[in-house]
């Protein structure tokens, strides 16, 4: 979603902190927390005051960004202030204690909790989820990394929410994985199909659709290492801590001993994980071409609200299918210190993939993790692409755990908020969306904070809105379906945030259509509002 106003956003936590630049902080940069003083007015509205014009002037010179009501929600009368500026934490107080309009200012200070884990190899090799600039592997910047000691002070998962990995398989009796690989309470090992899922005795695990059997053991060591990014246990002693400690770890094997595999594999592997209660998935594969009945699995997938992370590829060119798909989220790759991946360590010719239907980027390169082959091997690392969609797939496990009713569309969008922006060079990563970070390096503090919030609310009660087809012809017909009864004003955007059409619609129907004007091919964003309630959606709109 692009925002394009200040957005009033509520936190249901009780405490506040922010990505900080550098680690020897102990406050939040480019925020500050105000109250305004008592007003006896009735009805006053405090968010108002910030227009006043000795306020708005204030705001307008630090460039201000977003307000949050935080503390007494009855009396909405202190904010969390966020803004753009590099003017300094303590010179931003002092120029809102000399506006004599609130009761207190100070800086966003920093708390800390049981995010750090125990596990032996966190602090050393795990900089994707805290860096500290010290990586020896590769030059690495402090704070290049998604967060995620801050994050696990407010999730580490839900045990009933189901993660799959579609991959190369997994080693199920790893002690990372104790207690929490999937189970199948509706099947019987007898040879029989007892659930009719049109799959015998898929009891344990999950199904090896490369072997066409109930067993779907890792043979090759791929599908281990990124299971592991998404779902090692953390804080258990040993090895390495992954994105999410607690949910329950489903391999659909779709790769074989050589990881290389089918079509045909990758969707039955989607429809198999859909069907039997995955509500997040992680794909970290793809081919070079394009198919319908691989579009159909990630439109299936979409259509149930199944959350599906691809990796983009590793050729330093044009991003593979089904990445390229719009109902898939598709991640390429960061180094340790925030540029794009190019070339990965293993290939001078090798590099993340780039292209207008990137989402966003995560950390991809020398990222250790577990063996395939052994439960106490921890001294291996991967690079790719393949290894930067479980840090996402890791965080939106996260975020459902949270909000298990949070749509794919509004995880997206809180996706799109809460990256972080313009983190690699300027010759590639521009500001909002470019073509090699998508719209930035994920955050999964900043992501877990926003899916506190009220998404109906956010994202004004999409969940059952969509639009079909997308991707869509430049000359085509657009369809929308449950709009409730009313007019509608519609504007779409470009990727730089630029309004290229806008025009009103009138919904009397589950289907309502529309012919768009000729747009250029590329990825647009479409806000409906509502007339009548004056509420706003965000869709996301390929134009091949």
């Amino acid at each position: 979603m692009m925002i394009r106003t200040l957005q009033l956003l509520i936190l249901f936590f009780c405490f506040s902190l922010s990505a900080q630049n550098e680690s020897t902080l102990n406050y939040a940069e480019t925020q500050v927390i105000v109250k305004f003083k008592t007003d006896l007015t009735q009805g006053v509205n405090y968010l108002d005051k910030f227009n006043e014009v000795h306020l708005a002037a204030l705001n307008d010179q630090i460039n201000v960004s977003k307000y949050e009501i935080i503390g007494n929600k009855k009396t909405k009368n202190t904010f969390l202030i966020k803004y753009d500026s590099s003017i300094t934490v303590e010179d931003v107080v002092q120029l809102y204690k000399n506006t004599d309009a609130f009761e207190y200012v100070e800086p966003n200070f920093a708390c800390s909790g049981n995010g750090i884990p125990n596990d032996p190899n966190f602090a050393t090799r795990q900089w994707s989820m805290v860096n500290d600039g010290t990586f020896p592997l590769s030059p690495a910047t402090v704070n290049a990394d998604i967060d995620m000691d801050l994050a696990w002070d407010i999730e580490t998962g839900d045990p009933n929410l189901i993660v799959a990995i579609l991959d190369s398989g997994m080693k199920l009796d790893h002690p990372e994985f104790a207690g929490r690989v999937w189970f199948n309470s509706s099947e019987v090992l007898d040879g029989m199909d007892n659930d009719n899922n049109n799959y015998i005795d898929d009891v344990y695990g999950g199904w090896d659709f490369a072997n066409s059997d109930n067993d779907p053991t890792d043979d090759h060591g791929h599908g281990t290492n990124v299971g592991g990014i998404a779902l090692a246990t953390g804080n258990n002693g040993i090895g390495y801590a992954g994105v999410n400690w607690n949910s329950q770890v489903m391999a659909v094997k779709i790769l074989d001993q050589n990881n290389s595999g089918f079509y045909s594999w990758m969707a039955d592997g989607i429809y198999y994980a859909v069907d039997n209660g995955a509500k997040v998935m992680n794909m970290s594969v793809g081919g070079n071409s394009p198919s319908a009945t691989l579009l159909d699995a990630v439109d299936y997938a979409y259509a149930n609200n199944v959350a599906l992370v691809v990796s983009t590829g590793n050729g330093d060119t044009a991003l593979q299918y089904p990445s390229r798909y719009a109902n898939a989220i598709a991640v390429g790759s960061t180094n340790p210190d925030d540029s794009r991946t190019s070339p990965f360590f293993w290939d001078p010719n090798s590099g993340s993939n780039f292209g207008p239907e990137i989402d966003v980027v995560a950390p991809g390169n020398y990222i250790y993790g577990l063996s395939y082959n052994s439960n106490t091997n921890y001294n291996s690392y991967w690079g790719g692409t393949s290894q930067a969609a479980p840090h996402v797939a890791g965080v939106i496990s996260l975020m459902v755990s949270i909000d298990p009713n949070v749509t794919v569309d509004q995880i997206n969008a809180i996706l799109i908020q809460t990256s972080i922006d313009q983190v690699g060079p300027i010759s590639e990563d521009t500001a909002g969306f470019d073509n090699y970070f998508g719209y930035g390096r994920i955050n999964a503090f900043e992501a877990l904070t926003f899916g506190l919030l009220n998404v109906d609310d956010f994202n004004g009660n999409s969940n059952d809105v969509s639009m079909y087809p997308n991707p869509i012809s430049v000359d085509g017909k657009l369809n929308f379906m449950n709009l409730k009864p009313s007019s509608y004003d519609i504007t779409i955007y470009n990727i730089s945030g630029q309004n290229v059409t806008s025009f009103s619609l009138e919904a009397n129907s589950q289907v309502t259509s529309t012919k768009l004007p000729q747009l250029e091919s590329g990825i647009y964003f479409i806000d409906i509002n509502d007339a009548t309630t004056n509420t706003t959606i965000t869709k996301k709109l390929i134009v091949k």
